[in-house]
């Protein structure tokens, strides 16, 4: 830490130096576990579901994790608004540890499910309360540089999540990377017993808003549900999807009628009148939309169309992370230090963001590995530039008593747009895949092949990132005769091709999306950072 730890008023009283130390490095641990249990499950998965079983329901431990976790960040929030941050954070803590020990002892895929479910409600309190925590620590000009630094920690615990968990259940079991969390949870919770602030906003008698929860989370369900299985399991317009969108929507209706009646609403509309909550809320949502899409299809694009690993394409998350990590340390810095020109600083990280989906929109299957690794640390750069900035424009724009609702939303709004991108994009590519394949596969190649496997391949191109359906599509094709290698050898780069083109619309996508940021971020009104809470 710095100079700005020595002696900070919090509240009504003057902490010292060394309690505000130990209650940041407390907040940075469990910003660390809870953001490292998104991915460090991934690469256990297959081992799981030897164990377990359930490959049909393969995608729902992160479903149901993101799910909880996004809706605990608004309800959270709003309730330690009302009753303080300490309590809820070590509740938060407390469900993690006790959903991490349920899952590592789960003896059924749904089992996990639930419990994975369970593990989000604390996961979401912890990610939530983390940035409000240092809003409650520091006055606004200070704050950028540990919301800067606690970007950071979120993006370094992404790197090393897979890896991570790769190690721990080749040399250990899976069962361990939930156990890893107990014994750093319980640390945690020490720290923050002894040494956070217990902050009170007030004496009055408060009145919790159910049904306003209730409506939230049936607002939120189905909509993380139907973007989940869009053009997945079904199809867009098909009667699920449409009845899951339509129920949704009722729920919203719903719970905005409810919000404007409530006393003490759990997302009180009137912040949104609030021009920087409403821009930052918008433009927080896309770069949710910009930072999935690279998380999960710059993967994609090395195992599948530059030929790699399974292991070494999430490898090459690193760039854009360690670009995320400096990019949010530097932007933190600049902002407390140069007095908080948030609009011109958010302008700079949605430009470079831009410019590293551009560079990313160029490559081909020829690019080389140095040059892809350039563009997507341009790409994590420019994120991460922005990613402290919207926090600490929005605590500064609202009274301390919705600091924590304002706070959580913005996260909340972020999650949601993480959510609808994946859903969009995933749909675009596969659509364009199809076609790029089908009017690329050459004539001597589709005269051979059956109609069903190659509407097999288009479905599910496993010869792309699967060795073994790579060497099962190439043994087919040999036992033609002499033309049988040349023959998959056209087909693989029939493949590699078609997918290149379908990525290079899914970062074209991205990066139109990310121009509707720039010009929402010239909207967002700038007001002078306070230097008191």
């Amino acid at each position: 830490m710095d100079n700005d730890l020595q002696g900070k008023k919090t509240g009504h009283r003057e902490l010292p130096k060394r309690q505000v130390v130990l209650t940041m490095a407390g907040v940075m641990l469990a910003m660390f576990f809870a953001s490292l249990d998104q991915t460090v499950v991934g690469t256990a998965m297959p081992r799981i579901i030897t164990d377990l079983g359930g490959f049909a329901q393969y995608t729902w431990v992160a479903t149901a994790y993101i799910i909880a976790s996004t809706i605990t960040l608004l309800i959270a929030g709003k309730l330690s608004d009302m009753y303080g941050r300490k309590w809820f954070l070590i509740g938060g803590i407390a469900v993690f540890i006790v959903g991490s020990i349920l899952c590592g002892t789960s003896q059924t895929m749904m089992q996990l499910i639930a419990f994975r479910a369970f593990q989000g409600i604390g996961a979401g309190a912890i990610m939530g309360m983390a940035f409000i925590a240092i809003g409650d620590l520091f006055s606004p000009a200070e704050r950028g540089k540990y919301v800067g630094l606690l970007s950071g920690v979120f993006g370094l615990s992404s790197v090393i999540g897979p890896t991570l968990g790769g190690y721990i259940t080749d040399n250990l079991s899976w069962n361990w990377v939930f156990f890893i969390n107990i014994p750093f949870g319980i640390l945690i919770m020490l720290l923050f017993i002894f040494f956070f602030p217990q902050l009170r906003p007030g004496v009055r008698k408060h009145r919790v808003d159910y049904a306003g929860i209730i409506t939230l989370i049936l607002t939120v369900v189905p909509l993380m549900l139907a973007l989940s299985w869009a053009g997945v399991n079904y199809d867009w317009l098909s009667f699920p999807i449409l009845f899951t969108f339509a129920f949704s929507l009722a729920m919203l209706l719903l719970f905005i009628i409810v919000e404007s009646r409530a006393k003490e609403p759990i997302l009180p509309l009137w912040i949104f009148r609030n021009r920087i909550v409403s821009v930052s809320s918008l433009v927080t949502f896309i770069l949710g939309f910009g930072m999935f899409t690279g998380i999960i299809f710059i993967p994609l694009y090395f195992q599948g169309v530059l030929g790699t690993s399974a292991t070494a394409s999430g490898g090459f998350l690193t760039p854009m992370m360690l670009g995320l990590v400096v990019g949010s340390v530097i932007s933190g810095q600049v902002l407390s230090r140069a007095g908080g020109h948030y609009r011109l600083q958010g302008t700079a990280g949605i430009i470079i963001m831009a410019l590293g989906f551009f560079l990313l929109s160029r490559m081909t299957v020829e690019t080389s590995y140095a040059t892809a690794v350039m563009n997507i640390a341009v790409m994590g750069f420019g994120l991460g530039i922005t990613m402290p900035m919207y926090i600490i424009a929005v605590q500064n724009a609202v009274p301390y008593s919705v600091m924590g609702i304002a706070t959580s939303t913005n996260a909340f709004f972020r999650s949601i747009g993480g959510a609808l991108g994946l859903a969009v994009v995933g749909s675009l590519m596969t659509h364009r895949f199809a076609t790029e394949f089908k009017e690329g596969l050459p004539p001597e190649v589709s005269a051979v092949v059956p109609s069903e496997q190659l509407s097999s391949i288009i479905d599910n191109p496993q010869a792309l990132v699967s060795p073994e359906a790579q060497d099962q599509l190439r043994s087919f094709f040999e036992s033609m005769g002499s033309q049988g290698a040349a023959l998959f050898e056209q087909l693989l780069s029939t493949l590699r091709e078609a997918l290149n083109s379908a990525l290079t619309e899914v970062f074209l996508v991205a990066l139109g999306v990310i121009a509707v940021a720039f010009i929402a971020n010239f909207f967002i009104k700038e007001i002078p950072l306070r230097k008191h809470l």
